[in-house]
């Protein structure tokens, strides 16, 4: 089986790989609904073998050591949450996307300082009508070099468009209308793809924090496109850590 080789284009942090990408791409070996479990940063330019264990898992490995596990799963949310693509626009404008304050500015998916075509360039800023903003939303049309052999949008990549703005919805204070400066890493991402976009096909995300438990935080996000048919929906884990550790200075 070919290698998996996460490209310098999809970091995430400056030396490793976007989480949502990278649980994407392990998902691809596993039929349906996908949880995927980060155990190590993952390495950029690095070839990486996805290897099938007892149990129906597989495992992301770097040598000996393993840097993510998947599994199949049921993924089912509590509440979907939606916006047009107007309110998701508007939502864009209260955005953390100035580079000077973007805790990762060059991320494949929200990085602010990443060329359009390059980046996913998918900025989540709270929608205005939701009840004390406690919902993110941002719009998004998919690069045609996003696209897989079949001329849809490969699915690694609805898995990304969907990581990052969990990620703020997390650190998103809908009291004060401001975004924490917590350093997060994604720990766990569960998604479930029903339709697949074409290249350019306008799409909205939304996300939405579901609790905290300690260093843990947790938020749910959709995709739909512009009609408001679901295309997609995901379940993060994401972990406070350390500056350090969130750049890979420190594991």
């Amino acid at each position: 089986m070919a290698p998996i080789i996460i490209d310098k284009r999809y970091c995430g942090p400056p030396n490793s790989g976007n989480g949502g990408y990278v649980c994407g791409r392990l998902a691809r070996h596993i039929p349906g609904p996908a949880e995927v479990t980060l155990r190590a940063p993952p390495p950029l330019d690095t070839p990486l073998a996805a290897v099938a264990t007892d149990g129906d898992t597989w495992e992301l490995r770097d040598g000996d050591k393993v840097v993510a596990t998947g599994r199949a799963v049921s993924v089912e949310l509590a509440q979907i949450e939606t916006a047009n693509l107007p309110e998701a626009r508007a939502a864009e404008l209260l955005a953390l996307f100035n580079p000077h304050e973007h805790p990762l500015p060059n991320c494949f998916v929200c990085g602010p300082a990443r060329a359009k075509g390059d980046g996913l360039r998918i900025f989540a800023g709270p929608l205005r009508r939701h009840a004390r903003n406690a919902v993110l939303a941002a719009s998004w049309a998919p690069d045609p070099n996003l696209a897989a052999e079949d001329g849809l949008i490969a699915p690694e990549f609805l898995w990304s468009a969907l990581d990052c703005p969990t990620g703020f919805a997390c650190n998103h204070d809908p009291q004060r209308g401001s975004f924490e400066k917590t350093p997060l890493l994604l720990g766990r991402m569960s998604a479930r793809i029903e339709v697949r976009p074409r290249p350019g096909e306008r799409c909205i995300i939304t996300a939405w924090s579901t609790g905290r438990d300690g260093r843990k935080r947790m938020a749910d996000a959709a995709l739909h496109d512009e009609a408001g048919r679901l295309l997609a929906l995901a379940r993060t884990t994401w972990i406070a850590v350390e500056r350090d550790v969130q750049l890979g200075r420190l594991s």
